[in-house]
C-alpha cells in the first residue's frame, strides 16, 4: 500500500514512517507541506495520506480542500496537535476521513489507520 506522509517536521515523518514500517507498509513517500503534497499525489498515487495541520506554505486544511475539489477520494487521516472539538469538526467538514491528536502511540495510529481503511473499503 502506498502511503504519503505530509508533515513539515522530519522527526514526526520519521516517527510515522517507523510505525508504518512496523505495520508492514513499505511504499512510503514524504512531503514537507501541502503544496509539496499536491505536487506529489499525481505521480505517487497514494492509497492513504497522513496529513499534518500546521505547516508552512500550505497548511493541511488548505491541502485537503484543494485535494478533494479535484475529486480525489483517497482516505486522509489528519495527524495534528489541534485537539479542540471545533478543529476536529472543521477538518472532517473539509474532507479528512479520520483524526489523530499528537502525541500519539503506535497503537492509536495503527487503530486509526485500520478504522479508516475499513470504512473506505465498505
Amino acid at each position: 500500500m502506498k502511503v504519503l506522509l505530509v508533515d513539515d517536521s522530519k522527526t514526526m515523518r520519521n516517527i510515522q514512517r517507523g510505525i508504518l514500517t512496523q505495520l508492514g507498509y513499505s511504499q512510503i513517500e514524504e512531503a514537507v507541506d501541502g503544496q509539496d503534497a499536491l505536487d506529489k499525489v499525481t505521480s505517487f498515487c497514494p492509497e492513504l495520506i497522513l496529513l499534518d495541520w500546521n505547516m508552512p506554505n500550505m497548511d493541511g486544511i488548505t491541502f485537503i480542500k484543494e485535494y478533494r475539489s479535484s475529486g480525489a477520494t483517497t482516505p486522509v487521516i489528519m495527524v495534528t496537535t489541534e485537539a479542540e472539538k471545533s478543529r476536529v469538526v472543521e477538518a472532517i467538514k473539509a474532507g479528512v476521513n479520520n483524526y489523530v491528536v499528537k502525541p500519539f502511540t503506535p497503537d492509536i495510529l495503527s487503530q486509526r489507520i485500520q478504522e479508516t481503511l475499513s470504512r473506505a473499503a465498505a
